[in-house]
């Protein structure tokens, strides 16, 4: 390459490197000027205001902080031995919610929530923790009642309203536990009403059950469903799901049926149960005559329909069959099938005198049956 050229493109460089480093000089000179000018504290953005939250907003809140303080979490515990030591030891099972029922310390929740536990812990609003010891279940409706020493000046009991007049498209709110996330509120409308489903225990139906679209999920059994007032209205109890977790479709135990039960479980520490004293065949469909009931093979000696001179079926001497009678109705509610009959006398005060009304050989009649009392 000629001298000429390369002194040529050594000045260009240079001139390049020395145009470069201006650049780089002005650049740092200039953002050191414009960090010295700006505040010493960097600034967020103002907050623009948001006026009054909304009134079902403002109801929302005040009912969560009204009923949550009455809703527990409770945990259950297995025993264990450990294989090295054989010391026994106590290892969580699983957990659930419920709530206080009074300021004596018992708490209402599912029975499922307690099933094949050795012992239960409930931990209150205030996280504080008591040891449960359990008073009494109702296996065919799902309901436990424990009990826990706390002091009464702790304990919130949830205020109580009915399930009888709730209409499908009520707003409901559901409180729990899901998933170990303590006092989740969740809302919805009721669904459906009526409803049955099988108890998770007994597999006996459990009748006039409360649909709602309120998210359930595991952990929120055994907590409270409740109307837009904050009272109790049903039990959460069960969902349909093929995963497991909410799909929609979650149910409560009406609250009538609770109150119903759950003083009968701190008293006596089960239930009292109506007693008919019937055996009742299977029909499978079939009617006699187009009448549709209950078909009563067996009468216990003794019972309250024995002496109520209610009829089996029995077997001629040429070995056919001689149907009895047949229950079509007790206190005027159609009675189609044995849950029927097992619903009306669940609901039936513990040894109340109820009505059967009986069709028997083409003949219809009525009589009046003291029940019996059971207790469980």
């Amino acid at each position: 390459m000629p001298a000429s050229s390369t002194a040529k493109s050594l000045r260009t460089a240079a001139l390049s490197a020395i145009v470069g480093a201006a650049v780089v000089f002005a650049g740092f000179y200039l953002g050191r000027q414009i960090i010295r000018d700006a505040p010493s504290k960097p600034q967020p953005r103002p907050v623009t205001a948001r006026g009054s939250l909304a009134p079902d907003e403002v109801a929302t809140i005040a009912l969560f902080e009204r009923a949550a303080p009455s809703v527990v979490y409770i945990t259950t515990l297995a025993v264990e031995r450990n294989l090295f030591t054989m010391n026994l030891f106590e290892v969580p099972q699983g957990a659930g919610s419920g709530f206080i029922w009074d300021e004596r310390g018992y708490v209402v929740t599912n029975f499922h929530v307690l099933r094949d536990a050795q012992s239960a812990r409930v931990t209150l609003a205030n996280q504080q923790s008591y040891p449960a010891a359990l008073v009494g279940v109702e296996p065919d409706k799902d309901i436990a009642v424990l009990k826990i020493s706390a002091p009464g000046t702790t304990l919130r009991p949830i205020e109580l309203g009915t399930s009888k007049d709730l209409r499908v498209g009520q707003r409901v709110f559901a409180i729990g536990n899901p998933f170990g996330f303590d006092h989740t509120l969740t809302t919805g409308i009721i669904g459906g009403l009526g409803r049955e489903i099988r108890s998770a225990v007994t597999d006996r139906p459990i009748q006039g059950v409360i649909q709602t679209d309120a998210a359930i999920n595991p952990g929120n059994s055994g907590g409270p469903l409740l109307d837009s007032a904050g009272r109790l209205i049903g039990i959460n109890t069960a969902i349909v799901s093929p995963s497991g977790s909410y799909a929609g479709l979650g149910f409560a135990v009406p609250v009538d049926t609770v109150n119903r039960i759950v003083p009968q479980l701190i008293k006596f520490g089960g239930i009292k149960r109506n007693v008919l004293g019937v055996r009742l065949l299977e029909s499978h469909g079939f009617h006699p005559q187009g009448i549709r009931g209950v078909i009563v093979a067996d009468v216990l000696k003794g019972s309250p329909a024995d002496r109520a001179g209610m009829t089996p079926l029995s077997r001629r001497a040429d070995g056919t069959v001689q149907l009895g009678d047949v229950i079509t109705a007790i206190d005027g509610i159609p009675v189609e099938d044995g849950n029927d009959l097992f619903r009306a006398l669940d609901e039936s005060d513990p040894g109340a005198t109820v009505t059967l009304d009986l069709f028997n050989g083409g003949e219809q009649r009525s009589v009046k049956v003291k029940l019996g009392v059971l207790q469980q």
